[in-house]
C-alpha cells in the first residue's frame, strides 16, 4: 500500500523528527530515480521494437518482436526482480498488443483465435500479476464476439455485432470473477476486480449499441433494450449502495446519465428547452453523486476511528 505524506507539515507539527523525515526524503529519491530509469529503458526498448517492425514490415514480424517483448517482461516479473517491475510491465504489455496485433492480422480475425487470445492473455495477467494484461483478456473476449473500435476522420466509433450475446456472456464473467475475488488472495483479487470492472464497461457498451440500433440477430428492438438496461442500472445501483462498492455505483451514475441523455435526445431531439433541461438535469445528478461520494468517505473514516 502506497501513503502520501506531507513531510514538511508532519515535522512541523511535532509527528516526525527531522532525521526521520531526511530519510525518507531519501527513500523517496532512490525510488524516484529507478522509476525514471525504468520509463528510459521501457522507452529504448520499444522504440527499437518499432524499429525493427519499420524496417521488416509484416504480422509475422510483429508476432516475433511482440513475444520476445512479453517473455522478457513476463521473466522479470515471475522472476520478482522488484527494480526493474516497471519496465517489465510495459515492455510486457506493448508485447502482448504486438502478438494480439499479428496473430489477428494472419488469422483473419477468426472466432476462435481470438478466444484462444483471450485466455492466453488472462493466463499471462495470472502470471505477470497485470492488471492491463487482464483488462485486455477481457476486451479480447467482447472483439471475439463481434465488439469493434475504429477511427475515420476526427470520429471515433464503437460496434457491438451482438449486443445480447455479449451481455449475456459478459454479465456471466462479472458474476464469476465477482464471486472469484470474494476468494483470492489480495494480489489475484485485484487482478480479478479489474477485469469485472473491465467487463462492466463493456456490457454497457453494448447495451448502449442495443438501446440504439436493437439486435437483429434475436430479433430484439432497441426499446426493450432500453427498458432492460434501465432496470439493470437500477438494481445494481441499490446493490452497490447497500454494498459500498462505491466504483460500481460511479458506472452505474455515469452509464444512468449516458443512457438518460441517450434517450432523452433520441425523443426530444436538440430543441433549446430539451437542452436546456438536460443540462440542470446533469447538473442534479452530479451534486446527487458528489454527496453520495463524500458519505462514503466519512463512514470510511469513522470506521477507521471506531
Amino acid at each position: 500500500m502506497k501513503v502520501t505524506l506531507d513531510l514538511d507539515a508532519l515535522v512541523a507539527g511535532g509527528k516526525l523528527t527531522k532525521d526521520e523525515a531526511v530519510r525518507l526524503k531519501g527513500l523517496a529519491a532512490s525510488d524516484t530515480t529507478a522509476l525514471g530509469t525504468n520509463i528510459f529503458l521501457a522507452f529504448g526498448t520499444v522504440a527499437v521494437a518499432l524499429g525493427a517492425g519499420v524496417l521488416l514490415p509484416s504480422a509475422i514480424t510483429a508476432v516475433v518482436i511482440g513475444g520476445l517483448l512479453m517473455a522478457l517482461g513476463m521473466s522479470l516479473t515471475i522472476s520478482k526482480v522488484v527494480r526493474w517491475a516497471v519496465f517489465a510491465q510495459i515492455v510486457t504489455v506493448i508485447g502482448a498488443l504486438g502478438v494480439l496485433g499479428g496473430v489477428m492480422l494472419l488469422s483473419n480475425g477468426s472466432v476462435w483465435i481470438n478466444l484462444a487470445l483471450a485466455v492466453g492473455l488472462a493466463v499471462a495477467s495470472v502470471a505477470a500479476l497485470s492488471g492491463l494484461l487482464a483488462s485486455l483478456s477481457v476486451l479480447m473476449l467482447s472483439v471475439a464476439m463481434g465488439s469493434t473500435t475504429a477511427y475515420w476522420s476526427a470520429s471515433y466509433f464503437l460496434g457491438v455485432d451482438r449486443p445480447a450475446l455479449t451481455i449475456g456472456v459478459l454479465c456471466l464473467l462479472i458474476l464469476g470473477l465477482y464471486l472469484l475475488s470474494l476468494r483470492l488472495p489480495h494480489m489475484y483479487e485485484r487482478l480479478a476486480i479489474i477485469a469485472m470492472r473491465t467487463a462492466i464497461l463493456m456490457v454497457n457498451a453494448a447495451f448502449l449499441v442495443g438501446s440504439l440500433f436493437g439486435d437483429g440477430l434475436l430479433g430484439w428492438s432497441s426499446g426493450a433494450f432500453s427498458i432492460v438496461w434501465a432496470l439493470a442500472l437500477l438494481a445494481f445501483g441499490l446493490w452497490a449502495v447497500t454494498a459500498n462498492r462505491r466504483w460500481v455505483v460511479n458506472a452505474v451514475a455515469v452509464f444512468g446519465g449516458i443512457h438518460f441523455y441517450t434517450q432523452w435526445f433520441e425523443w426530444l431531439g436538440p430543441e433549446p428547452f430539451a437542452i436546456l433541461g438536460g443540462g440542470l438535469l446533469l447538473i442534479g445528478f452530479g451534486l446527487a453523486l458528489a454527496r453520495f461520494n463524500r458519505w462514503i468517505s466519512e463512514r470510511k473514516r469513522a470506521a477507521a476511528v471506531a
